[in-house]
């Protein structure tokens, strides 16, 4: 540990596995005070071991949960939102109930815990906002991920949107836009594609692998720093490749 946050608070959204966890666990071994949320109990159980100083269950679809949420988790410093589902099909597979669920909970999901968090930052005169986009639908399209991709170019100008309206009020606000990550969420879809699925999965990487999410970790703790104090309203690629 090299105490990169130290003295810092942060908050952290689907905390209990994949990218979130891999954070919550990078930024409470630098130093910060890490605050997890999940609707996985379970899983935010499991990271006490990993030094995590507090953890909540939280569905970030419920705009009074995450207001409430927010109050008791008090002034932060860093916001990490990395809540997501990976809809698969093309516009045909998208019914309206499915564009519903996905844009709640993969973009309005960052307006609740940003409008319920930001003011704190503002009093305090400064915050980084980390979101986690992705390189499908900012940076290249993917087949039948239509309402996925639509999803996380939203990501990507929201993110924009929150660092032009506050950039001379101390606040920063990025974004990571990861290829193929190897979480639980992505082998389950792997395992649905049926055998060979994870095969599959890697042979579309340049890299011959897929990434981890601790990597992904090592760019939202720079993000979430001040060694990228002069970053803001970036959308950061991370994917191994895939989009060359």
């Amino acid at each position: 540990m090299s105490d990169r946050l130290k003295g810092k608070r942060a908050f952290v959204t689907a905390g209990a596995a994949g990218i979130g966890r891999a954070s919550a666990i990078a930024f409470a071994r630098e130093g910060a005070s890490v605050f997890a949320t999940d609707i996985d109990e379970k899983g935010l159980a499991a990271l006490a071991k990993d030094g995590v100083a507090e953890v909540a269950r939280l569905d970030v679809r419920d705009t009074s949960a995450v207001a409430a949420m927010a109050k008791r988790a008090g002034p932060i410093d860093i916001l990490l939102n990395a809540a997501g589902f990976v809809h698969n099909g093309t516009v045909l597979d998208c019914s309206d109930e499915d564009w519903d669920f996905s844009f709640d909970l993969n973009v309005k999901s960052m307006h609740r815990t940003i409008r319920a968090l930001l003011p704190g930052m503002l009093e305090r005169g400064h915050g980084s906002i980390v979101n986690i986009s992705s390189a499908a639908g900012v940076f290249k399209a993917a087949p039948n991920r239509y309402v996925y991709g639509a999803t996380k170019a939203a990501v990507a100008a929201l993110t924009r949107a929150v660092a032009a309206d506050f950039i001379i009020r101390g606040i920063r606000c990025n974004c990571i836009c990861p290829g193929t990550i190897e979480t639980p969420s992505m082998l389950n879809r792997a395992a649905a594609a049926g055998p060979g699925g994870r095969e599959m999965f890697v042979a579309r990487q340049p890299m011959g692998r897929l990434g981890t999410a601790e990597e992904i970790a090592s760019l939202a703790l720079y993000l979430a720093s001040d060694e990228s104090a002069f970053t803001t309203g970036v959308a950061h690629i991370i994917d191994g490749g895939w989009t060359l």
